[in-house]
Parts: structure tokens; C-alpha cells; sequence
């Protein structure tokens, strides 16, 4: 996982609250668990006229011209803006991908479905809460200069207007450990790896008959 230390990107404002997970990325893509692939099907339904399908080429596919992501000024954004309650919906885990895929490192809302909020920690996503009022702020910047770009401090824990306001937020201890430094679930467990090895080896001498492979 990559870590996420201080990250400098073009904002892009999706002036929507309840955006679900379905909306995030559609059903119909979610027979791939490779974590990759995802990004050019994000917010599917809200890009594209037609219906989308797995495996299909989307360029040339009918766009929705007045789509945040399809507007020329925010294209490369990084960092997404969004309304309360982003995420809700079905636990898919494809949500976070699609978006990482895509290219943001950061989701910023007033609030987060829980499950949506924890996945995307794990796959080194930052979800950052602010209040209602900032967030406000940070849409009112970023539409009304092109180019606005917003600073995110995961160690300092703050968050740069395009104008230089500075807004802090809040990131659990442990989540904000495992980002600085890209651990996962994996990368957590492999950190142990020699006591791991250790264990192994004094289980396997101790009871050699667990170790037999099936059929000896």
C-alpha cells in the first residue's frame, strides 16, 4: 500500500450528498477482485449516458458533459469533495479501489458511512470529516478558481485551502500510523514475520503429524 504522508492536488467538488457505493461503482463491475481496472467505470452512471459493462472499452461511450469529472478544468484531480454521508450504501470494498484507481488520495465530507470510511483506510485512501461550514468553503474556493489545488497533511493533520485557511481534522492514532508508513493488513502482519517463523518451527517440532501433507 502506498504511504500517505503530505499530499498536494487539484480539487474536485462533487456537489452531492448520499452518494452510495452503487453510485461510487456499479454492480455490474464487482465480479474482479484484482483492485485494479476500476477507475475509468467511476461514478459509471454519473459519467457515461449508456450503461456500462465490465471489460468494455469506454472511450467513445456518451458522456455527461455537466459531470464534475468530465469537465475539462478538473481533470487529474486528486482530491475529492463531497457532501454528508458519502459512501453509504452496500460494504463493497470496489469503492475505495474505483476511486484510488482513478487517481484521488483523499475524500473529504462533513461525515462517511462507517464501513465505507474503514475500507478506505485499508487501502490507503484518506477520508477526512470536517465541518459543514469548511467544507463549504473548500467547494465555494475550488468553483470559483480553476486550478484550485488543496494541501493534505496527514501528519500535521490539516487541510490547506486553495486561499491558505488551514483546517484540522481529526485521524485515529493507529490509522494514521499504518498510513504514514503504507501498512495494510498484510504489511501489518508481515511486520511480525520472524515471530511468525519462530512459532512455526517450534509448533512443527513439537507436533510434526499437524505438518503431514494429506495422504502420508
Amino acid at each position: 500500500m502506498r504511504p500517505f504522508t503530505k499530499h498536494t492536488g487539484l480539487a474536485a467538488p462533487l456537489d452531492l450528498a448520499n452518494v452510495d457505493t452503487d453510485m461510487i461503482i456499479p454492480k455490474q463491475f464487482l465480479k474482479s477482485i484484482k483492485r485494479t481496472g476500476f477507475g475509468k467505470n467511476l461514478f459509471d452512471e454519473l459519467r457515461y449516458e449508456d450503461e456500462g459493462q465490465p471489460d468494455q472499452e469506454c472511450t467513445g461511450r456518451p458522456i455527461r458533459e455537466d459531470f464534475v469529472l468530465n469537465q475539462a478544468r478538473y481533470q487529474g484531480a486528486s482530491v475529492l469533495l463531497a457532501r454528508q454521508n458519502f459512501g453509504c450504501g452496500s460494504s463493497r470494498e470496489h469503492a475505495p479501489w474505483a476511486l484510488d484507481d482513478y487517481g484521488f488520495r483523499s475524500v473529504i465530507a462533513p461525515s462517511f458511512a462507517d464501513i465505507f470510511y474503514n475500507n478506505c483506510f485499508k487501502n490507503g485512501l484518506l477520508p477526512i470529516v470536517l465541518a459543514p461550514e469548511e467544507i463549504d468553503q473548500l467547494f465555494a474556493e475550488v468553483t470559483a478558481k480553476e486550478g484550485a489545488e488543496v494541501i493534505v497533511d496527514l501528519d500535521a493533520q490539516t487541510v490547506t485551502s486553495p486561499s491558505g485557511e488551514v483546517f484540522e481534522f481529526l485521524v485515529d492514532t493507529f490509522r494514521k500510523h499504518c498510513l504514514l508508513n503504507g501498512l495494510d493488513d498484510i504489511g501489518l502482519t508481515l511486520q511480525q514475520e520472524d515471530s511468525i517463523h519462530r512459532f512455526e518451527e517450534k509448533r512443527m517440532a513439537a507436533a510434526p503429524w499437524l505438518f503431514l501433507s494429506r495422504g502420508q
